[in-house]
Parts: structure tokens; sequence; C-alpha cells
């Protein structure tokens, strides 16, 4: 009885960790292979954080900061770090109204990401999703 009690948690403890497991959360690279972004869930939103680089550092050997941010505060934090994608809602294989922060240009747009198996495809638009760029990223294992 003892075993099959033991049994009976085990399989409740995976099924809960599967259930609990979204398929867009993991890591990711861009299309240049220059950066790579872990997205993770807080509450029922999504988020990504811009874990590597390829260059981390600028040409003194220091960290790249993020100079380009318009807030004049936020130019001395590190690049390498930075949540970059903030407050993506999911619906189906599609995680809409968030926002993607752009640390090469200082601008943040409106975002939509459709999962595709083992790729993802961004959308940074302006107003609508029709005035926007799509990049597809692939999951790093």
């Amino acid at each position: 009885m003892k075993k099959i009690m033991m049994s009976f948690i085990m399989l409740l403890v995976t099924v809960t960790l599967f259930a609990q497991t979204d398929p867009i959360i993991g890591k990711w690279e861009n299309p240049s292979g220059e950066g790579r972004v872990e997205i993770y869930k807080k509450g029922d939103k999504f988020f990504g954080k811009l874990y590597w680089l390829k260059f981390p550092n600028n040409e003194a050997g220091q960290p790249k900061k993020d100079i380009k941010n318009p807030d004049k505060a936020l130019q001395s934090r590190a690049i390498q770090g930075l949540e970059i994608l903030t407050n993506f809602e999911k619906d189906g294989n599609t995680y809409e109204d968030g926002k993607i922060y752009d640390p090469k240009t200082g601008k943040t747009y409106s975002c939509k990401m459709t999962l595709k198996g083992d790729k993802l495809d961004i959308r940074g638009y302006v107003g609508v999703s029709l005035l926007g760029r799509t990049e597809t990223w692939k999951r790093i294992n």
C-alpha cells in the first residue's frame, strides 16, 4: 500500500509540474545570433530577459550600457540582464498585448509573439500590427 501511495504522489507531482509549464517558457536566440532571451512567467503574464550577448562588452572592455535609452537615468544600466519583453498575455499559441524594448535604438514597441514549435515569431509594431516587422527566434536547448 505504501508503494502504491508513493507512486501516486510522484505521478501527481509530475502532472502538476507539466501542467504549470507553458511551451513558450525557455531560452531563445535571435536570428543574428547576437542575443539570447529567457522567457518566463510572472503571475499570469510572460516576460523575457536578455541573459546572453555575443559581444557583452564595449571596446574598452566594459559591459555595454543602455546608452540609447531616452530616460537618462537608465542609460548607465547594463544591457545584458535587461527585461526586454514585458506583460504578454497568452491566447492559444499567440502571446499578445506585450511590449518589446530594443536596446540598439532605445525604442519600445507593441509586440505579439506566435509560437510555432521550436520557432517563435516576434512581431514588433507601432499602432497596428500591419506597421511592423517580424523576426523568427529559435529555441535554445
